[in-house]
């Protein structure tokens, strides 16, 4: 993280980190369970040149601090929503990887005043399908198998960044290092105890709890861009393509060189996509007289 756009702020009594930097419309980059807005770092300073770009991490997760215990995606919504206006802004396009995407998916449906734009990037939501290691750490006790791991991939983690930081090094090993990072943070207790309390709200023994299937109808009074990485082993892209074909109106991206971190994997194909997205699509406008028709049609 830079130091230079590196910032905190109190919300409601907890400390609440991200990054922001550049002018103009609001970019709002929501980050994946176990992760930071690190996973970010690659898009971060050109999406900047010419947007505002905010990046929290959070509650729970990298520098910022435990919530008050609730976890699910509605509270990480509102919370996104507080920070936003405690910054000074009024709307923003909400750019949501993994849970982000789910958590960007609610921002966007309790409070579309202020979502612009929505785009989903491997997100959580849209299938229950789910790779079997989150399964399994969903499950009562893993708290211990976690700890154990956090505390072997300390070292390990700080090998994989500093090779991921040597000229020439592949995509690949920031994805290691990213990796390694967030299983190695699980070392804390905090930490731990806020990625179990995130993922059983999102994740049970069958799959993902979380499902926006019987919503997606409502995307037709939201723009909508969905980027899917097609070697992706933790959610399969099939949950993208289903998701498009239900939302009227929304696009949709296969990155071919790209896994499940697009935006570390192929970040050109990640900025084409979205600056494609954000100057085709003008910003939605709220309407609530056609929200509520949509309401009774889908009902």
């Amino acid at each position: 993280m830079q130091s230079d756009d590196a910032h905190t702020i109190e919300l409601h009594g907890h400390t609440v980190a991200y990054r922001a930097s550049g002018s103009g419309p609001v970019l709002l980059l929501i980050h994946g369970i176990a992760g930071t807005n690190a996973v970010w770092d690659e898009v971060f300073e050109q999406l900047a040149e010419d947007h505002t770009v905010i990046a929290p991490d959070l509650p729970g997760h990298g520098a910022s601090g435990a919530s008050a215990g609730d976890y699910s995606v509605g509270a990480l919504a509102a919370t996104l929503r507080d920070l936003l206006l405690a910054l000074g802004h009024d709307r923003a396009t909400a750019v949501g990887h993994s849970l982000g995407g789910g958590v960007a998916m609610q921002f966007s449906y309790l409070f579309p005043e202020y979502t612009e734009r929505l785009v989903l990037i491997s997100s959580g939501g849209l299938g229950r399908t789910v790779n079997p290691a989150l399964r399994l750490a969903a499950l009562p006790g893993a708290e211990l198998v976690t700890s154990q791991l956090g505390n072997a991939a300390r070292v390990a983690s700080d090998i994989a960044r500093a090779v991921g930081r040597l000229p020439g090094v592949g995509s690949g090993s920031r994805v290691r290092a990213e990796l390694a990072r967030s299983v190695s943070a699980l070392a804390d207790r905090e930490t731990r105890a806020a990625f179990h309390a995130t993922l059983r709200a999102v994740i049970g023994p069958e799959g993902q709890r979380v499902f926006a299937g019987d919503r997606l109808y409502l995307a037709e009074v939201m723009p909508t861009l969905i980027i899917w990485g097609a070697r992706d082993k933790i959610i399969p892209i099939g949950h993208g393509r289903r998701a498009h074909a239900a939302m009227p109106g929304s696009r949709f991206v296969v990155l071919e060189r790209a896994g499940h971190f697009a935006p570390l994997e192929d970040p050109d194909g990640v900025e084409g996509a979205l600056r494609s997205f954000l100057r085709e699509e003008a910003p939605a406008t709220p309407d609530p007289n056609r929200f509520r028709e949509l309401l009774r049609e889908g009902g």
